[in-house]
């Protein structure tokens, strides 16, 4: 019978290539260890290591008829690990920026999202009050201010002197500074 522990890795190689368990259970035993340690000291995550190290093992059985080495099978272990490791790393920090980006989206939808709803309100509001003025007033107000028209438009338009007009849209404004003056100011604070 013979002793696998006393093969060289290319001796080891050459049996995992004809499917000799044996020969792929000393390869297990014998880098194992040190594969282990070298991922440990990049990732420090047991449970990580493990899965890496247990993946690397299944897929070397995997292709063992294929597996042709071009170099020792240290280096070749050592370099699948190394690579594992990297592109874990790698996808650790894509897998961090998508969390992040997404957590700054969200942050800005609520942000943008309220600021909406105030604005909104603050916008019935305002509404609301302008409604209550007295009919006459309300309506020069809401032709000066909504649809921009001159106080001469509105004054023809309503045969109305320009002074009335004008008078009219003070007085609107006046009444609207008052109900609404600290309520817009409350609502500018809190919008910022």
């Amino acid at each position: 019978m013979t002793d696998y522990s006393k093969l060289t890795d290319l001796e080891l190689a050459t049996l995992l290539n004809e499917s000799d368990e044996l020969a792929y259970t000393e390869i297990y035993n014998r880098y194992k260890g040190v594969l282990y340690l070298h991922a440990y000291s990049r990732l420090k995550n047991v449970e990580e290591v493990n899965d890496m190290i247990q993946e690397l093992f299944a897929k070397l059985w995997d292709k063992r008829k294929t597996l042709i080495l071009k170099t020792n099978l240290s280096n070749y272990l050592y370099t699948a690990v190394r690579n594992r490791v990297i592109d874990f790393i790698a996808h650790k920090k894509i897998e961090s920026d998508y969390i992040s980006g997404f957590q700054q989206f969200i942050n800005q939808g609520e942000a943008v999202t309220d600021h909406l709803l105030r604005e909104k309100e603050l916008s019935r509001i305002i509404e609301d009050e302008i409604q209550s003025l007295p009919s006459k007033m309300r309506q020069v107000f809401e032709l000066s201010r909504k649809q921009n028209h001159s106080h001469r438009e509105i004054a023809y338009a309503l045969t109305l002197s320009e002074k009335t007009v004008k008078k009219h849209v003070n007085n609107a404004l006046k009444i609207l500074r008052v109900k609404l003056g600290s309520l817009i100011v409350l609502m500018l604070i809190l919008l910022h």
